[in-house]
């Protein structure tokens, strides 16, 4: 029998690079975006629908389309997100708000109403896409670092609450992808930018490093294969990090210590000016 999987953030980037290659191996694929109209010439090869992950009665509409639909999931895969860049200072209650209500509690909606119908056919797979910078802290990306690190925890948490259910729960840590992330995704707080602002020398500095390695990053299919051998293999390990700059550094935060660490973070995106 086929199986069922349902992805968010869909539309673009890793998401879409993911529904694709899982539709093109016989999965049934549900590709959940805001913006279904992207997807359109690619409904021959999936099921879009559009899906609002910051509203609780949506989501539970979705799942349970799905499930009169197929009668299953098997799989879901938690990959919508964005990230907020601006100093701790500047940011408004909205901005601190919606970082967390995009990146961790859609998470959260998703898993409390899809496990219950997962638990009750005694098998499944969540897939949370976190980041490198869930383990890694960055200026300026406080709060993106914050629900990426959020999401770790949820990740463990979550394992331990449905090891007795047949359900695997596993993260991966994408470093820097080829994505339009930095073109749609990255949402800058003016004030920190501003030329008057006590952060402007930093932003300048970090901001332009961080979109050339975006630009330059690994191509999204490399993260989509990686999804899918950590889908088909059942001994896969809880998490993985995949991408250049996720494997440099995340081997080199746990053999430094802090101090050791945080000078070569400064070094690399040079921090100091």
């Amino acid at each position: 029998m086929r199986q069922v999987a349902l992805i968010t953030g869909a539309s673009s980037g890793i998401g879409k690079a993911t529904a694709l290659r899982l539709a093109k191996k016989g999965y049934i694929v549900y590709a959940a975006t805001r913006t279904p109209q992207k997807l359109q010439t690619q409904s021959d090869k999936l099921h879009v629908i559009e899906l609002d992950i910051t509203n609780a009665d949506n989501i539970k509409n979705a799942i349970a389309h799905i499930i009169n639909e197929q009668g299953k999931i098997d799989i879901l895969i938690n990959n919508a997100g964005y990230a907020l860049v601006s100093s701790i200072e500047d940011a408004t209650e909205d901005e601190m708000f919606n970082q967390f209500n995009i990146n961790v509690f859609a998470i959260l909606r998703l898993c409390k109403t899809v496990i219950p119908y997962m638990r009750e056919q005694n098998s499944g797979i969540i897939i949370n896409i976190s980041s490198f910078l869930g383990k890694i802290g960055l200026p300026l990306f406080s709060f993106y670092n914050a629900s990426k690190y959020a999401v770790e925890g949820i990740t463990d948490s979550l394992r331990y609450e449905l090891s007795n259910f047949n359900i695997r729960v596993h993260s991966i840590m994408p470093g820097f992808f080829n994505t339009d992330f930095a073109k749609s995704n990255l949402v800058i707080n003016e004030n920190t930018l501003n030329d008057e602002s006590a952060y402007a020398a930093l932003s300048k500095n970090l901001l332009p490093n961080i979109v050339k390695q975006i630009n330059e990053g690994n191509q999204v299919d490399e993260a989509a294969k990686s999804i899918i051998t950590m889908i088909e293999d059942i001994h896969s390990p809880a998490r993985i990090t995949i991408g250049d700059k996720a494997q440099k550094f995340i081997p080199m935060r746990r053999e430094l210590s802090d101090e050791d660490f945080e000078r070569r973070v400064q070094e690399y995106y040079n921090l100091n000016g």
